[in-house]
Parts: C-alpha cells; structure tokens; sequence
C-alpha cells in the first residue's frame, strides 16, 4: 500500500513544496471526509512516484485550514511546487478529482 502522509501545521509546507501533492483537508468526525477517502488511497497506489497524498486534520491543525481559507470538509487542494492549482469542496465522484489531477500528471512518453 502506498504512503499518505500525515501532515501537520509544522510538516505542511515542506511536504508541499516540491513536485504534485494532493491534499484532504479532513476532520474525525466528518462522514463525507470518511467517503472520499477511499480515492485518495486509491490515487497514492495508482499514481506512486508522480503524485505525493497527503491528509491534514483541520481540528488539530487549524494554522494550515485557515491558511488556505477551508470553511467547509472535505476540501481537497492539488499543490504544483508549493502552489495551489485545483481545489475541490464537498464529497464528489471520484471521477472529478481524478479528471483535475490528470491535467497536472506528467504524462507518459
């Protein structure tokens, strides 16, 4: 299985810094957050090596929520080196993340 890492105010922009990283935006209590996580596990196994997943719990860590301005869970944010390209709000098919994030893979020669 691949790694999700499990970021936290001090350990988000390191994490984010370099290359793609998908980011949930998550809380325990949250049943939506508990539906899409299943996608994000998905994408760490699917996309290994191109793509780094990553969860950060926003009631432990409420700097980085605040940050990047999530009022609502799930929020989904696809960082490029540092930047934030995609973001999602609310559950959503898996189809919708994936389609946004495959503009941003490098693609196979």
């Amino acid at each position: 299985m691949a790694e999700i890492l499990h970021l936290t105010d001090d350990t988000f922009e390191q994490a984010v810094k370099d290359g793609l990283t998908i980011v949930d935006f998550w809380a325990e209590w949250c049943q939506p957050c508990k539906i899409i996580a299943p996608y994000l596990e998905e994408f760490a196994e699917k996309y290994a090596g191109k793509l780094k997943v990553a969860k950060l719990d926003v009631d432990e860590n409420p700097r980085t929520a605040m940050r990047y301005r999530v009022m609502s869970i799930p929020t989904v944010i696809l960082f490029k080196n540092g930047e934030p390209v995609e973001v999602w709000v609310g559950a959503q098919p898996k189809r919708n993340y994936e389609q946004k994030l495959l503009k941003h893979l490098p693609q196979e020669a």
